[in-house]
Order: C-alpha cells, then structure tokens, then sequence
C-alpha cells in the first residue's frame, strides 16, 4: 500500500483566504488516498489471479442432444401444469360467481316478500285503524302493531344476515379451495 501523501500547506495566508484555497489541498490529500486504498489493490487483482490453478478459458462441456430433449420436456411439462393450474383458477372464480349470482337472487326474492308482508301488514292496520271507535283501541291498536312490526323486521333481518352469511360462504368455497391447492403445490416436497 503506497504511504500517505502529504497535506500540503497553504500558501495563502489564512487571514486571506478564500474558503476553497484552504480546503482544496486536504481534499486533494484524500481523494489521492483513497484512489491508492482502492485502484491499486484492483490493479493487483489480475497478478494474482494468475497464480491460481483456475483455468478459465476452457471452454463448457458441450451439452447433448439428449440433456437438451430432458430439458425441454421438463418446461413442456412446467408450462402444462401452469396452463391447467390457471384453468382450475378461471373454473373456480366462475363457479364462485355463478353461485354468487343465484344467492342473490334468492336473497332478493327473499326480500322482496318480506317486503310485500310488510306492506300488506300495514295495509291491514291502517284498514283497522280506520275502524277505531276509541282513542283507547287507537292505541292499543298502534302498540300491538308496533310490536308485531318490530319483532317480524328482527326476525326477518336476522335470517337475510344468516342467509348473506351462508352465500358468502358458499360463494368463497370455490376460490378457497384453489388457493389451498396453491399453497399445497408450492409446499410440496420435489
């Protein structure tokens, strides 16, 4: 390693010196002791390297007809199992769908008469209401409706809830079991 150059010293009296007429020369100093720290041990590197026993210039073993058919067939039957991997995906997304799609029609059809109970029900009431003699009857009239209202949109709401639970779950199956495929064929021992 070459030694440590010498920080020359400033001419310029500090007192008049610019900044960069005093920090000029000890940059200098470092940026010639790294370029010995690192260019001269690279420029060693191809003398030593001639020492070795390492020949690089011999050429490959030539690859034959038969590594290269072994090869091929390898990636013929990699491409094959990813095509058929990403069919099975597109499968499962439209089964998902198809069972997402029924669901919701069911669940719509399911609203919808809970919808048309509901309507009818107030139209019974209103019917009833028209019909009170009393304020007393009134009341009663409107509290038992209320009530029955009230229960019946619990109930019925509970059961959409179970019932959009259910879909999901069904819905998701598919989809699931192609990512537990996925991850048992990364996992899987070669």
């Amino acid at each position: 390693m070459a030694s440590k150059p010498k920080v020359a010293a400033a001419t310029v009296p500090v007192e008049d010196a610019k900044p960069l007429e005093i920090v000029a020369p000890v940059i200098a100093a470092q940026a010639n002791e790294t370029t010995a720290e690192t260019v001269e041990p690279a420029m060693a590197a191809p003398e030593a390297a001639k020492t070795n026993d390492v020949n690089m210039s011999a050429p490959l073993p030539p690859l034959g007809a038969v590594d290269i058919k072994k090869g091929m067939e390898k990636a013929m039957k990699s491409t094959e199992e990813l095509v058929a991997f990403g069919q099975g995906n597109i499968e499962a997304f439209v089964k998902s769908s198809q069972i997402w799609t029924a669901g919701l029609q069911d669940l719509s059809k399911q609203f919808a008469a809970t919808a048309q109970a509901n309507l009818d029900e107030t139209m019974n009431a209103f019917k009833a209401f028209s019909g009170v003699k009393s304020l007393k009857d009134a009341i009663d009239l409107q509290t038992n409706f209320a009530r029955s209202a009230f229960e019946k949109s619990m109930a019925e709401s509970g059961k959409l809830t179970d019932a959009s639970f259910k879909l999901t779950e069904q819905a998701l199956a598919p989809i699931s079991q192609r990512m537990t495929a996925a991850i048992d064929s990364i996992v899987k021992p070669v």
